[in-house]
């Protein structure tokens, strides 16, 4: 960055703004250190002033949902040298795209209060849908040191690294025993790694919190969930819904279109 201190915002959509809330669990040394290379000039969660300046990073957390919030997104594109969205809403629509598979579901969130104006809103989309994203950082939340030391590589001039093997991997060098063989299910073998498989390790399926490597055998996994983790058909299929909605919807379509 051109100045002796990049100018970081962080901007939220659509979301529990858990991620937000995850950043500002830093308290050790490699944060302070950070703060010495980087100016924070928005962060609703951390404090109330704002900025229409120019930016060097926008950390953008939640889903797109809302066709008022395109004006915002590109308001923000257009200031902003990189664009990271953190957090598997902003990245995936993570969790809210579970809605894109209720056919009404402002009635079935909000009841009678379903017709309010501030409701409104259309299926959960990416950020990636409205704008360019430069770097997309996994996880709900999102690993804290994960993000930092994406954001400490782009302060020196270094390339960012997003795994894009497995959770399996992950498990197999910490030693950690499959949850197959523990009579269990996961679903470690289609979810990208980075996040150091702690889930498995405690005893813990992998849920899938940070969305599939590319090109996941969604069949397979499947099958694997129904026959070897014990799931019933039914929710051996619908078990990746949870965190990628979106993109085993897009797998799908794609594999329509093959």
């Amino acid at each position: 960055m051109a100045n002796n201190k990049a100018k970081v915002a962080f901007f939220d959509f659509a979301s529990c703004e858990g991620c937000q809330i995850e950043l500002t669990n830093y308290g050790d040394k490699d944060f302070l250190e950070l703060l010495q290379h980087i100016e924070i000039v928005e962060f609703r969660e951390a404090m109330s002033e704002k900025t229409s300046d120019p930016i060097d990073i926008a950390c953008i957390e939640g889903s797109y949902t809302r066709q008022a919030d395109c004006q915002r997104l590109l308001d923000i594109r257009c200031r902003a040298k990189v664009v990271i969205s953190y957090g598997q809403c902003a990245g995936t629509a993570g969790i809210n795209a579970l809605k894109n598979h209720q056919a009404d579901y402002q009635s079935f969130v909000y009841d009678r209060d379903a017709g309010m104006p501030h409701l409104d809103s259309d299926n959960a989309k990416p950020i990636s849908s409205i704008i360019k994203v430069d770097y997309q950082v996994p996880g709900c939340p999102v690993n804290r040191y994960e993000f930092l030391d994406i954001i400490s590589h782009l302060l020196h001039g270094k390339e960012p690294v997003i795994p894009n093997y497995p959770v399996c991997v992950e498990c197999k060098r910490n030693e950690t025993i499959c949850r197959f063989l523990a009579g269990d299910h996961c679903m470690g073998m289609v979810t990208r790694a980075g996040c150091g498989a702690p889930c498995p390790a405690d005893g813990i399926p992998c849920e899938g919190c940070r969305g599939f490597v590319d090109n996941p055998n969604q069949y397979a996994l499947s099958k694997v969930l129904h026959e070897k983790g014990g799931l019933s058909l039914h929710r051996a299929e619908s078990k990746s819904l949870l965190f990628n909605a979106n993109e085993r919807d897009n797998a799908n379509k794609e594999s329509e279109i093959d």
